[in-house]
């Protein structure tokens, strides 16, 4: 009964923005009051009820909207090039799971001989491994895969019930795997605030002449997989010198704990999504690193299809057991289709939000300008990153970060910032 008396409420909200007299936004329109409206109520229904139904219903109310015509949203939608990119990718990703090689990953990980006895290496290691594992094949996996393990081990070298360790690193995998979730240009969040990044640039003329204003996929990886490295140093350093569990127990680790339960060994359609996941990673990352080469060149401008010509390959390789890529079993089981459904509503609904026929561009620019003034970049960015924290505790992270990119965006603006 909750589910629909929030979805109620929700659309309730969208209605509700049609009604408003014209004028108590300064400069919004009132297609940008509807669509304001949309916007508002998909924050509240993707805070509230599961998000499928929430995006789902974003869409359908922007059709019914005065922004444009059914055919135009639903091709805008649907058509974007990220969302046909992240469509692809997330297939691929689908695929490594059904695979099972994120098992085989994770238990090469704490198989190292260098993590026998030693409590801090074996911590590291976890939430490092973890962290990887993240960037290359989402937040979920490497949760699910490592914590049984831990528990496992937990119980061999003899940690009770209640213990502090355990209950912190149980948490620590956890944060790790949020860290890494965003890193990976190319799919997920990372992959939808890129794209709408370079879309709402479109609307701000005077920042689109900056130079370097445009964020490649190689300078956002390496930026985030660095910052990434180093939350997790600190995660490392906070349990042991401010939480100061007894790692006592961990002394008597061994290798042989965590083989009790050997792995059989890869067959040959695991090797093959081997190969193509180290293949796919150089294909997305290297034409970025160096654009003056030809091929590179050519991959670069080519990048969105690249994902599904691996799929297109892996679905053609067969063996003993069928393709390497099981298409139905994937779309069935392994494909993120909530996650899927969040970036198409978000992606969209940013689009529309900064188009000029809303004006809510402008609203933005007369009502933070005031604030703005006289703000030095650092303490912007320092109240930026407050009100970041605060919100994604209340709403979904990709959708805070939808909102504020036209925030920040603006006050470059003002400010004549490189963004």
């Amino acid at each position: 009964m909750k589910k629909y008396l929030h979805f109620i409420i929700g659309l309730a909200i969208m209605f509700a923005f049609r009604f408003i007299p014209e004028g108590v936004l300064p400069g919004v329109t009132p297609i940008g009051l509807s669509i304001l409206g949309i916007f508002i109520g998909t924050i509240y229904l993707w805070s509230t009820v599961d998000p499928t139904t929430s995006s789902l219903t974003s869409i359908i109310m922007l059709v019914f909207s005065d922004f444009a015509p059914a055919g135009a949203v639903i091709s805008a939608c649907f058509g974007s090039p990220v969302v046909v990119q992240l469509f692809f990718l997330m297939i691929f990703m689908g695929g490594l799971t059904n695979r099972r090689l994120t098992v085989y990953i994770g238990r090469w990980i704490l198989t190292r001989k260098i993590i026998e006895g030693k409590p801090w290496v074996f911590t590291t290691a976890v939430l490092l491994g973890t962290f990887v594992m993240s960037v290359f094949i989402g937040a979920f996996a490497p949760i699910f895969l490592f914590w049984p393990i831990l528990y496992g081990v937990f119980e061999d070298v003899g940690f009770k019930k209640g213990d502090e360790y355990p209950k912190i690193l149980i948490l620590s995998v956890v944060l790790a795997a949020l860290i890494g979730f965003p890193v990976p240009p190319y799919m997920s969040n990372g992959l939808a605030l890129l794209g709408n990044y370079r879309g709402l640039l479109a609307n701000f003329p005077a920042l689109q002449t900056m130079e370097g204003v445009l964020i490649s996929d190689a300078s956002y990886f390496i930026g985030c997989f660095t910052l990434g490295i180093l939350l997790i140093a600190s995660i490392v350093l906070v349990m042991k010198f401010v939480f100061k569990p007894d790692v006592t127990p961990l002394k008597n680790i061994t290798i042989e704990m965590i083989e009790k339960n050997p792995l059989p060994p890869m067959n040959k359609a695991q090797k093959t999504y081997g190969v193509f996941l180290v293949i796919f990673v150089a294909v997305m990352l290297i034409p970025s690193l160096l654009p003056m080469i030809p091929i590179c060149a050519f991959l670069n401008a080519n990048s969105l299809i690249i994902p599904g010509v691996l799929v297109m390959i892996l679905c053609l390789i067969s063996f003993e057991d069928g393709p390497v890529l099981k298409f139905g079993d994937v779309m069935g089981k392994d494909f993120a289709w909530p996650t899927y459904w969040l970036c198409v509503a978000a992606i969209y609904i940013g689009s529309v939000l900064t188009d000029a026929s809303t004006g809510i561009v402008g609203f933005l620019n007369v009502m933070l300008a005031p604030i703005f003034n006289g703000m030095s970049g650092t303490v912007f960015t320092i109240v930026l990153l407050v009100v970041t924290v605060v919100l994604t505790n209340i709403s979904n992270s990709l959708v805070i970060g939808m909102i504020l990119q036209p925030v920040i965006l603006t006050y470059c603006a003002t400010a004549n910032v490189n963004p």
